[in-house]
This record gives C-alpha cells, sequence and structure tokens, in this order.
C-alpha cells in the first residue's frame, strides 16, 4: 500500500461516518398492492409516492437499505442530460430530446422541494456544476450544448472560455467549461437516510436482508418468493438499478453494473482547499475517465472520484490511479493522504440514459447512468404513479429504451475486462495526448 493510503478506510464510505446504513426489520405482509423491490433512491420514492396514492406498499432489499450507490455516490445534485440534443434526437427522435432538454429543470426542481417538504438534513448547498473540457474540441462541443440547453429548457447555463476557469479552480489543465449555476451538493448517504424516515412515518413495510429470489405472474397481480416468504402483489416495481440480481435476467440484459470508485482526502486547512476549488462548485470532466470530484459539506476534503477500472479491481490499485489523476489536475495535492477509499456500482444502459417503464406488467425505474442522484427519485415517484395509472407518471423518460447489446449476451458483463484494458492503454493515452495539444 503506498504511504498516502497507509492510514485509510478502506472499503468504507466517507458518507457513512455520519450516516451509516441501518438496518431493516419491519415484516412484510403476505399481501399488499404495490411490492417495490430495492430500497435505494429510486425503490424508497417509488414507496412514498404509492403509498401517498392509497396504495398499500411493501419494500424489500436484497442488502442493507442503502448501503448500495445510494450511500456511496459524489452527491452531485443535477438533471440535464448526458447526452447531446442531436444525439439524442438520432435516438429517439425530435420531439422526445426537447421533451428531455424541457425535464431538466422539473425533475431538480421536484428533488428540491422533496427535500424541503419531508424536512431532510442531508446537506444541501447550492454549490452550481462545472463541466470541464478536456480538449479544444469538447469545449467546442460544450459551446453547441450551452445554445441547445438555452433554447429547449429553462436551466440556467454558462460557457467558460479557459481564462474564465481561474475563479473556479486553480488548474490549467482545461481548456474552459460549461457551468451550470443551480446544481447543488448533497451528503447522498444523510439524503437515503431522510427517505427512510420518511417511508418509515408513513408506515411503510421496509425489509432488508430480504432478497426476493423469484417473481410469478399471477392473474391478478405477481407472487414474490422473498427472504420472508411469499408476498402476493397487484403491481411490482423494480428498482435495483446496479444491483440487479438473478431473477431479473431481462433487466439485467440492458442495465449493466458499472464500477465507480472514490477517495476522500485527510482534513485540509480550509484556506488550501479555497484556493483550489475557489467557486466551491461540483465538478466533472469531459474525458473518458469520468473524473469527478467536489469538496465536502464542511469545505476540508476533496471527494474524488471515477473510472479507476471498469471492473472490480482491489481498492488499494483503485486509489492510486484516482490519486495520480488528482495529483495531475492540481499537483499541491500530491503528497496529500487519503481517509477513505470505496466503490459503488453504477447502473448503465447502452444508450447513456435512464429508463422508465414496463416489462409484461414488472415496471421499473433503472440504467441511471450516473445522474442518480437526482433522476433516481426523480423517477422512482414516476414509475409508481405509472404502475398506478396517476396521470403524474408522464414523463419523456418513457419514451427512452432499455436495449440490449450484443456484446452483453449474459447477465455478468463479461465486455467490461475488454473495455478496461481498450480504456486504460489507448483512449486515456490518446486523450492525454489531446489535452496537451
Amino acid at each position: 500500500m503506498t504511504g498516502w493510503t497507509d492510514d485509510a478506510d478502506i472499503g468504507h464510505p466517507f458518507w457513512w461516518e455520519a450516516a451509516p446504513p441501518q438496518p431493516a426489520e419491519a415484516g412484510l405482509p403476505a399481501h399488499c398492492d404495490v411490492l417495490v423491490i430495492g430500497a435505494g433512491y429510486a425503490g424508497l420514492s417509488a414507496a412514498i409516492a404509492a403509498h401517498d396514492c392509497g396504495a398499500t406498499v411493501a419494500v424489500a432489499d436484497a442488502g442493507l437499505p442503502g448501503a448500495g450507490a445510494s450511500s456511496r455516490n459524489g452527491g452531485m445534485v443535477g438533471a440535464h442530460p448526458r447526452l447531446s440534443w442531436s444525439r439524442l434526437a438520432g435516438l429517439y427522435g425530435a420531439e422526445t430530446a426537447d421533451a428531455l432538454f424541457a425535464e431538466a429543470r422539473p425533475a431538480l426542481e421536484w428533488l428540491r422541494g422533496f427535500i424541503r417538504s419531508e424536512g431532510i438534513d442531508c446537506d444541501l448547498q447550492q454549490t452550481g456544476r462545472i463541466q470541464l473540457a478536456w480538449t479544444r474540441k469538447d469545449f467546442e462541443a460544450q459551446r453547441q450544448m450551452a445554445r441547445d440547453v438555452a433554447a429547449k429548457s429553462d436551466v440556467q447555463v454558462r460557457l467558460l472560455d479557459r481564462s474564465g476557469l481561474g475563479s473556479e479552480i486553480a488548474t490549467d489543465q482545461y481548456f474552459g467549461g460549461l457551468l451550470f449555476p443551480e446544481h447543488a451538493a448533497i451528503d447522498p448517504a444523510k439524503f437515503h437516510r431522510g427517505l427512510m424516515r420518511a417511508a418509515q412515518r408513513r408506515g411503510i413495510a421496509v425489509a432488508g436482508a430480504c432478497p426476493v429470489t423469484a417473481l410469478g405472474r399471477a392473474p391478478l397481480g405477481f407472487t414474490a418468493r422473498t427472504g420472508q416468504g411469499q408476498v402476493r402483489a397487484d403491481k411490482v416495481i423494480l428498482a435495483t438499478n446496479g444491483y440487479t440480481g438473478p431473477p431479473f435476467r431481462w433487466h439485467a440484459l440492458r442495465v449493466f453494473a458499472l464500477p465507480s470508485f472514490i477517495i476522500a482526502t485527510e482534513q485540509l486547512p480550509a484556506g488550501d482547499l479555497a484556493h483550489l476549488a475557489p467557486g466551491r462548485r461540483t465538478m466533472v470532466e469531459t474525458r473518458a475517465r469520468h473524473s469527478y470530484f467536489r469538496l465536502s459539506p464542511d469545505g476540508r476534503r476533496v471527494l474524488f472520484g471515477g473510472r479507476a477500472a471498469m471492473r472490480p479491481v482491489p481498492l488499494e490499485r483503485a486509489a492510486e490511479r484516482l490519486h495520480a489523476t488528482m495529483a495531475g489536475i492540481w499537483a499541491e495535492l500530491r503528497g496529500v493522504k487519503l481517509s477513505h477509499v470505496w466503490m459503488g456500482n453504477v447502473g448503465y444502459t447502452f444508450d447513456h440514459m435512464p429508463n422508465v417503464g414496463e416489462d409484461r406488467g414488472l415496471h421499473h425505474a433503472m440504467g441511471f447512468s450516473g445522474s442518480g442522484t437526482v433522476m433516481a427519485p426523480y423517477l422512482g415517484a414516476k414509475a409508481a404513479y405509472r404502475a398506478l395509472g396517476d396521470p403524474r407518471g408522464a414523463t419523456a423518460y418513457a419514451d427512452t429504451r432499455l436495449r440490449r447489446h450484443p456484446l452483453h449476451p449474459v447477465p455478468t458483463p463479461h465486455f467490461l475486462r475488454a473495455a478496461d484494458l481498450w480504456y486504460r492503454h489507448w483512449v486515456d493515452r490518446i486523450e492525454t495526448w489531446r489535452g496537451r495539444a
């Protein structure tokens, strides 16, 4: 282990210091109107929305509720589509592309309203978010994205040239950036804790360590085999995203688990970090490393995540790669030690877009592809409304799709091993060269 990880808490998310996931031991009913599978952001939001529509609801989770991506992510709050308008129009048509762009502000406002109405203390800070352009070509693409966002949505956006980045980040690695001033940051584990409390206040049964091992379709609904026995449900909502198990082959062939690794630095003088990130924005890169980083809510640590590998690797090795990438952006952090190193699964789709839909009556909200802090709870609620026939379920994300790919013929994503080699040995090297050109 390298010197700067000697004292790091390996495998333990930084967020768990303040809000560790808690066991949930509620008994499941023999019958309910809606059974939700998965107790992360999407599942709990779906359960709350269904309950508030008057349904009887139960939630089953295979592990500790919230111990997956819901308490392991970077806590970055933003909802604009990952893809350009032209790419979305090519995939789904111009009308759907327009609608996806237009839905960005409603999704963001929905999350803010939910946090406010439920009284969730999750360190919500309107930091704004910058997408940093690694190459000149990336910056030109951002120029078009800024025009599309301004034309197609009510989201505020501002293009920053290279000289304008100085007030936001102390590095000369980028050619410019795209600033979304309304985006925000949260403590993701505290947010999940707030969701759990909101569900429990409503008397919703949430059972952890209770996997659904089989799901059968009955004439009037479903019969689920769970860790607590059989549960009959009129409707079922699958909200397992990057942790989808073997009983749900159809979904696992369309949403694959992509590991994302994160490091947290030791506590540093606030003045040092104020110099490195004076804007205190959350930040993401355009390069294929998918680096994303921010300051901790107290402004004393850097949290830095990204593609250290496309398959599970020892966390010490992932930490070494992320630390090197971080030091390449801020040379001042080269000798900084780490306090935490961890990973979580991102539920990714081959279109890079989330989807709300159903397969033969089994509803789902999945494939958030790195945008789950907003889209998982937002689309979880949409899935519940759609399952119950409530008009509030209308969303453009029902017009995306979960498609299969020839490289992914079985639920286990074996193709990621080859992809990992390709990206690390070719794509990363090419991007490094282009970033210097």
